[in-house]
């Protein structure tokens, strides 16, 4: 995945670029203003992969990506995990008895809400992290600061007034990485893989106990079950899925025949190898 152009939401310092920077370090990186766009870059051919946030330990799922993902024709080839350290940051000068208004992503506000409060700080969603602190470098105005990255501290010539600002420590957000490319990994016993799908389920009884006990009965793990409501209903759930296997397993071609029966609509969204990072954070499901 080296030299190779990788597009991701929000501007230079925002928590998506540092995944970029960590993840793929010999890569080309691209702003894009939504995730939408990052991912249109790779459908049409000018990036070869999107780094896209899915979940956060604190505040739990970017609800948008679960919307856009089921529209998108990329596959999953990679997940990363980006420890995320919140840092209050102001105009150089300014100190924390000067600030009243604070700005950031609304993920970065909730992951940060109890300190928020404790300060007496009014709260401003923005569009990202990295924005707001390129926001407030250019307003130059002591009442206001950012919740963002030291790297855009740095970037955006901010002084780091509280370093530590997350209301929990091990902070960490989930990305995946999307390609226009389905690549499967060569299957590895000694290695641990997550194949990703989406279903919904037949209009019968218990359906989706009846779909997920496949997978108890071929002791395929089942790391993330998320259900949202499908564009224009409230009665039919979409559901999302990452289990712990590889296609060319025995156990998952089982488990997926069982699941196939009950459910409907089923979409592939690819295959990757475990995450090490997996082993040391724990995601809000």
């Amino acid at each position: 995945m080296n030299d190779k152009v990788i597009a991701y939401q929000g501007v230079e310092g925002a928590y998506s670029h540092l995944a970029c920077k960590n993840a793929l370090p010999k890569s080309i990186s691209i702003a894009c203003e939504s995730f939408e766009d990052a991912m249109k870059l790779v459908e049409n051919k000018t990036a070869d992969f999107a780094m896209i946030p899915v979940e956060n330990s604190t505040a739990g799922r970017v609800e948008e990506i679960y919307r856009l993902i089921p529209k998108s024709s990329l596959f999953i080839v990679s997940e990363h995990f980006e420890p995320v350290n919140h840092c209050l940051l102001g105009i150089r000068g300014s100190k924390l008895k000067d600030i009243k208004y604070i700005g950031s992503h609304p993920q970065a506000l909730a992951q940060c809400y109890k300190n928020i409060i404790d300060l007496n700080l009014t709260a401003v969603a923005k569009f990202d992290t990295a924005g707001s602190a390129k926001e407030i470098s250019d307003r130059n105005d002591k009442t206001y600061a950012a919740i963002a990255s030291k790297l855009a501290a740095r970037l955006y010539n901010l002084e780091i007034l509280r370093e530590y600002f997350g209301d929990l420590k091990g902070n960490v957000t989930r990305f995946i990485i999307l390609s226009r490319e389905n690549t499967i990994p060569e299957f590895n016993k000694n290695k641990n893989y997550i194949t990703s799908l989406i279903f919904h389920v037949r209009d019968i009884p218990a359906a989706l106990y009846k779909a997920l006990g496949g997978f108890a009965t071929n002791s395929v793990n089942l790391l993330k079950l998320e259900s949202y409501s499908m564009t224009g209903s409230l009665q039919v759930s979409r559901f999302h899925i990452d289990i712990e296997a590889h296609p060319n397993e025995k156990k998952y071609k089982l488990a997926l025949d069982e699941l196939q029966f009950f459910a409907k609509e089923i979409k592939y969204l690819g295959v990757y190898e475990k995450h090490i990072g997996r082993e040391n954070y724990q995601l809000t499901s």
